[in-house]
């Protein structure tokens, strides 16, 4: 079935290239515009699918005309998807850690042995490991801010010597006081930022148990956790020097 379509705006004249146009079902942009075909231009596109096309159109005419305001509709994710996030990306993945326990950390032997005040016994060529020892070995990088109560619960102490391991494989891990992390106005959520372009805004029910995986990409929104991570990332303190800083639980 054909497409409606409304006439948004064009700045050509009377040629009638190139404009926009608004599918009145969908709420999609339609753009018309000079047809780009030069094998060596497509090839420096990313991600091109069979089918798809792609057209030249002034600046001027986004600037003028392209919508400013759009209901978003939240993207859900599946935990396979989320996971196959941490090969895909390109340069940069950062986490916001503010919880004070994680219900999938209480689940695992290595907490149980902690809990116990046994060493947690990590295993560093677990798949887990494994994984981010061959990122790291492509220039990527891992960072985690991690909020931390005084005194800390006994699953941000689990997490403080967690720490070792996922340092002993390549992540960057720093921490932060929760007195802290409120005075610099941090959001109390936890989330993962990837390239600096898309958010995985993780969910949690009162069990603190993960319960789904929001993508956003709105550039208002990515604008926001970049400015939370130079702010955490600034202030925050390397965890090795942090656990100094801990008291003891006994």
């Amino acid at each position: 079935m054909a497409r409606r379509l409304r006439f948004i705006g064009t700045n050509s004249g009377n040629n009638g290239c190139p404009t926009l146009y608004e599918d009145l079902d969908t709420g999609e942009v339609l753009v018309q515009g000079d047809a780009v075909t030069d094998p060596d231009d497509v090839a420096h596109l990313r991600n091109v699918r069979d089918g798809e096309g792609f057209v030249v159109v002034p600046r001027v005419l986004l600037a003028d005309f392209a919508p400013r305001e759009v209901n978003r509709v939240s993207v859900l994710i599946s935990f396979d998807e989320f996971g196959g996030m941490f090969e895909t990306f390109e340069h940069t993945a950062w986490r916001l850690e503010t919880r004070r326990r994680y219900r999938s950390d209480e689940e695992t032997e290595t907490y149980r042995r902690f809990a116990r005040g046994d060493d947690a016994g990590w295993d560093l060529d677990d798949p887990w490991c494994v994984s981010r020892r061959e990122q790291v070995a492509l220039g990527k990088r891992f960072e985690r801010v991690r909020i931390m109560d005084n005194p800390p619960t006994l699953g941000q102490r689990y997490l403080l010597d967690n720490a070792r391991r996922n340092a002993e494989v390549g992540e960057d891990i720093r921490n932060l006081w929760r007195s802290d992390a409120e005075r610099l106005g941090l959001p109390a959520e936890d989330f993962w930022l990837f390239d600096s372009r898309v958010i995985a805004l993780l969910h949690f029910d009162d069990a603190d148990c993960m319960t789904g995986v929001e993508l956003i990409t709105d550039p208002v929104e990515v604008a926001r956790a970049c400015q939370v991570r130079d702010a955490a990332w600034h202030h925050a303190t390397p965890y090795d020097v942090f656990a100094a800083q801990v008291p003891s639980a006994v």
